[in-house]
């Protein structure tokens, strides 16, 4: 196919989003919403599966790109030998029904472009009928889904696969497009008129980032990761997905390949942060609502990750018709893991439902039952062995960044008993607080190692263990943080950056190896900052910033051999730990200091104030 992933960008209506190559071909969109099946998905392999192209027939045109300001429209600027011309591309975020607008302006002269358009439903598994209608509209329809491409461009049919044309505009030119998806069974939605979407979209996020707060050196990267977050957010629930994308590749050509197109409950406290730190509570407020539903009921059932409206079954299976990204195979639709033992979430969920309540996100008690009810559950459970926070697929393990996070748990229910007067065993989870962290100090610690370990009795590392600090743990003064982080540093760093632990042994139960997890890397950012180191915390994360694609990107992981972005993209977490280590570096609303407790730099810990 030749694009690479940073090759792409992410436009979005925070119900769905898409991806638009550089060569001006949409290779990724699922309709209705982020985790539904994909109408376009070239990405995952297929050359006959579904795109829709639009770019100069010159093809020795040169192409720029940009956001128009701080939004998700992109803007594309082509320059031939004859004119130039702008393709501005976008996802309306104020109508019922999905709509792509694809608007082609002429600057100077006059460029010819082509478009084709291959509709394939359900990742490229269903051909549509496709037929012209008394409008001049194309409409495809496949079971109940339905797309209709409305231009005064006619586009033809072609090889029997595909619909183009080839047109011009010229200096002072526009041509529209307009795709809406609708359900088959339904009316088609009337018309739309592409340019006046296009000054609403632009007023929408104009104040949408009106509470925008960060003084720091770093402002354009954390707003663009606040935008590419927003782009992320399912709008109708406030869930945040992972990714809009499903088996982009850990490692090109390998087996590592997940779906990401869900809500993770290990994201919570730091996407909180995040959220709060950059002005944005009400985004913050419905983020911890979701938590709240996803996680009602029993606590035996509770999931490390939901569907995006907080859909518990999330069943996994293949798509071995598709090639996969650069011959990366399976691909994905679904994820097991979602049925995995990760004891960490309920560290990381006590912890959100806390800092919540510290920060003026919420002002009763009504959450605090559901809270009582998962730490009784985890009395017990902690002692249990589980899969970690990495979803490996090998046999359970005592991993010791679970205890930590058990240990978590306790100590937030405990604050939150002490600060604001809430009912609950307080002498037992204060004893149980410190059986946890006895245990894990005894058992996590390997001297020969001069470092706590992934898990009980392992001499592997895990990069998980650089939290250790940041959720107050133990205090980053600590000699056995220093010595950790120094070990990581020499174990499990490669080119400057963060591996999650070593995969080369397999013994996580997966084939091949993967790239520098970036997520893992900027919690290295953050340890130097805690240990004092910050000359080395800054050239760090400004080449972490250095990774992001021309348009401010990131994906999971980077291959440092191939020097390519990997994983799928772009990615939540990735943002989420840049916009927390800017802040970490910036001295002012520190994540690492509201988490833990515990200074940065000489600077007490401040909350970030609720509006």
């Amino acid at each position: 196919m030749g694009l690479k992933i940073e090759d792409y960008a992410m436009i979005g209506d925070c119900q769905t989003a898409a991806l638009i190559g550089r060569d001006g071909s949409i290779d990724w969109l699922c309709w209705p919403r982020f985790d539904s099946g994909a109408c376009f998905a070239r990405l995952l392999g297929d050359e006959d599966n579904g795109r829709w192209l639009l770019a100069p027939t010159d093809p020795n045109a040169k192409v720029t790109r940009n956001y128009r300001g701080d939004s998700l429209i992109l803007e594309s600027r082509y320059e031939t030998d004859t004119g130039s011309a702008l393709v501005i591309d976008f996802l309306p975020d104020y109508l019922p029904e999905g709509h792509l607008v694809r608007i082609v302006q002429g600057l100077r002269g006059s460029v010819s472009f082509r478009t084709e358009l291959v509709v394939r439903m359900n990742y490229g598994m269903a051909i549509p009928w496709i037929r012209r209608h008394e409008d001049n509209s194309l409409r495809a329809v496949s079971g109940p889904d339905a797309l209709v491409l409305r231009s005064l461009i006619n586009l033809e049919p072609e090889d029997g696969r595909k619909h183009a044309a080839i047109f011009s505009v010229a200096a002072g030119e526009t041509q529209d497009f307009v795709l809406g998806y609708h359900l088959s069974y339904q009316a088609v939605a009337p018309a739309i008129s592409a340019a006046k979407a296009l000054a609403h979209i632009e007023a929408s996020w104009a104040r949408w980032v009106e509470p925008y707060r960060y003084e720091g050196p770093y402002s354009a990267a954390v707003i663009r990761s606040l935008i590419t977050l927003r782009g992320l957010i399912f709008e109708p629930s406030g869930g945040i997905v992972a990714a809009p994308t499903t088996s982009l590749p850990e490692a090109l050509g390998g087996e590592r390949n997940w779906d990401y197109r869900y809500c993770w409950l290990r994201d919570a406290t730091f996407t909180l942060f995040a959220l709060m730190n950059g002005g944005f509570v009400e985004e913050a407020k419905r983020w911890r609502l979701w938590l709240l539903r996803a996680v009602g009921g029993d606590p035996a059932t509770m999931q490390i990750m939901y569907g995006i409206g907080g859909e518990q079954r999330l069943p996994e299976f293949t798509l071995d018709q598709l090639a996969g990204y650069e011959g990366s195979k399976p691909v994905r639709v679904g994820n097991a893991a979602a049925a995995q033992l990760q004891i960490d979430i309920y560290g990381e969920l006590l912890d959100a439902f806390y800092q919540a309540r510290k920060r003026g996100l919420v002002a009763d008690d009504a959450d605090w039952m559901v809270q009582c009810e998962l730490l009784k559950h985890l009395e017990t459970l902690w002692l249990e062995p589980d899969e970690g926070i990495w979803e490996v697929r090998g046999p359970p393990q005592h991993f010791v960044y679970s205890k930590i996070m058990a240990w978590v748990a306790f100590d937030r229910a405990v604050k939150t008993i002490e600060e604001f007067g809430l009912q609950g065993p307080l002498e037992t989870w204060k004893a149980l607080r410190q059986t946890i962290h006895d245990d894990v100090c005894a058992k996590g610690w390997s001297e020969e190692a001069g470092s706590f370990t992934q898990a009980y009795g392992s001499s592997a590392l895990d990069a998980s263990i650089l939290l250790i600090a940041l959720v107050g743990f133990l205090p980053p003064d600590d000699d056995r943080v220093r010595r950790t982080v120094e070990a990581i540093e020499r174990r499990l760093m490669i080119d400057g950056f963060v591996r999650r632990y070593d995969t080369d042994s397999h013994a996580d139960g997966l084939a091949g190896t993967e790239g520098v997890f970036l997520a893992c890397s900027f919690w290295f950012v953050d340890n130097l900052v805690l240990l004092g180191r910050r000359a080395e915390a800054e050239a760090m994360f400004e080449g972490l910033i250095a990774l992001s694609t021309d348009l401010g990107l990131l994906s999971e992981e980077y291959d440092t051999r191939a020097r390519r972005l990997v994983g799928n993209f772009p990615q939540a977490f990735s943002h989420i730990a840049l916009i927390n280590s800017a802040y970490n570096l910036s001295r002012s609303n520190a994540p690492a200091e509201q988490r833990s407790g515990h200074r940065v730099d000489g600077k007490s810990a401040k909350a970030p104030a609720a509006a």
